[in-house]
């Protein structure tokens, strides 16, 4: 038993390491999304931001427009109006119409599915992410991202954001110049806490997304602490009741 505990505390040592070594490498601190997900009208938000601004490109496979509205409060009318851009039946999966080959042909990569994303990268990751997309001329699609460098997207929300240009830190030993901020060199249409306001939305989206369920648990939550509550009250009775006659 003694060999097989330091074996598995070895290897959780390693995959922490790992852990810490892969969030090093994707670009450093992360901003507190400060999600919520008890918050129905930022969820319904999210949900109108995300179909009209990622699932062109991005498919939620194992999310379907029914659980969706019954999730988030909305009308079979209000989905099909305001969440189903892609002509598609309320039952369907949320699926984009970007196949890979387009995405290849477009991108050098096909768009990844989002359905889990928040449960493999985080919120406070997507939150950032979002944040985090800058110019840079010397990409192909012609933008970078600080917290995931290189990647293959351009930022889908720079109307809102808008333009936002690299601050480089000091070259390093290598020559490179690491960036250390941002300015915005041309105004969106939001300003900066309008655009915090839609990342969050777009991230408690993604994050509902991950675990629908998470709604109902979090639901059913409140009354498995009544009962509990409750029926310890009863045992306390009942133990009062049986121990009188002893004293």
């Amino acid at each position: 038993m003694t060999k097989n505990f330091v074996s598995r505390a070895a290897v959780f040592a390693a995959s922490l390491l790992l852990s810490v070594a892969a969030f090093a490498a994707g670009g450093g601190d992360l901003q507190q999304a400060g999600t919520d997900l008890d918050d129905k009208a930022s969820l319904q938000r999210g949900a109108a931001l995300y179909m009209n601004y990622c699932s062109g490109c991005h498919s939620l496979k194992y999310v379907r427009y029914a659980r969706i509205g019954e999730d988030l409060g909305l009308t079979e009318d209000e989905v099909q109006a305001n969440l189903n851009l892609n002509g598609g039946k309320i039952g369907d999966h949320v699926i984009a119409p970007m196949t890979a080959e387009m995405g290849v042909a477009a991108f050098g990569k096909a768009p990844p599915d989002l359905s889990v994303i928040a449960r493999v990268r985080g919120s406070d990751w997507i939150y950032t992410y979002l944040k985090s997309f800058y110019l840079d001329e010397s990409r192909p699609v012609g933008w970078n991202n600080k917290l995931f460098p290189n990647a293959s997207m351009p930022n889908p929300l720079w109307e809102l954001q808008g333009l936002q240009q690299p601050v480089y830190g000091k070259k390093s030993a290598t020559g490179e110049m690491p960036v250390e901020g941002f300015t915005i060199s041309q105004p969106g249409t939001q300003d900066a806490a309008a655009f915090d306001q839609t990342a969050r939305d777009i991230t408690a989206f993604l994050e509902y997304a991950g675990e629908p369920a998470a709604l109902k648990r979090q639901g059913l939550g409140v009354w498995v602490i009544l009962f509990l509550a409750f029926f310890t009250l009863m045992a306390w009775l009942l133990k009062t009741e049986y121990w009188r006659d002893v004293h």
